[in-house]
């Protein structure tokens, strides 16, 4: 199915005033191997404030903890909250503002005691097309960590509690997170909750 096809057959809705293209990008957990990912479609009027909740339905984040986006000289965050000198509003941001080019790449911070740093590549930036579905996700690989499970580390340690089950440290962590399955991804049921 090519690129146009996969937009035109996605769930969502254009819901994009004003917007002359979209980004394609690809949201990446860095430090993960093998890695968690997620390809979505967004029109470029889309603020980072909407980024954001994409973002946590997307990756299958609860959403508790603080965040920010980030790139060189420039830090966003919730409207409340202050970054210092260089602190923007993310409500306040469309995408087109700061993302200007194929491969740019913005970074996005959730949980500041776990840690779990985002990587946002622009894969494409194509014109919009108004009969297209936009705000969706096209592809992705991996379930999302626990929230709260020790960051890095503690993914990695969940990890070997599920491949060494009956090493003595294993059960506490996997009663911890109960039926949670690593490879799990489901496209047409996030698609539905982005609809939401």
């Amino acid at each position: 199915m090519s690129h146009k096809d996969q937009v035109k057959h996605a769930s969502g809705s254009s819901g994009a005033p004003g917007a002359r293209n979209a980004f394609q990008l690809k949201i990446t957990l860095r430090y993960l191997r093998p890695p968690i990912w997620r390809r979505v479609l967004v029109a470029d009027t889309f603020t980072l404030g909407n980024l954001h909740h994409l973002i946590q339905r997307a990756m299958g984040w609860d959403g508790g903890h603080l965040h920010e986006f980030r790139m060189p000289a420039r830090g966003f965050g919730p409207p409340l909250r202050t970054f210092g000198h260089e602190g923007e509003d993310e409500d306040a941001t469309q995408l087109r503002e700061v993302l200007v080019r194929k491969r740019q790449v913005l970074l996005y911070e959730y949980d500041f005691g776990d840690s779990w740093l985002h990587e946002i590549l622009v894969e494409q930036i194509v014109p919009l097309d108004p009969s297209g579905q936009y705000h969706v996700c096209l592809a992705g690989a991996r379930a999302c960590p626990p929230e709260d499970c020790g960051g890095v580390p503690g993914y990695e340690q969940l990890l070997e509690a599920l491949r060494n089950p009956s090493a003595p440290d294993s059960a506490e962590l996997l009663e911890w997170c109960g039926d949670w399955n690593p490879e799990a991804f489901d496209l047409e049921s996030l698609n539905r909750l982005l609809r939401q």
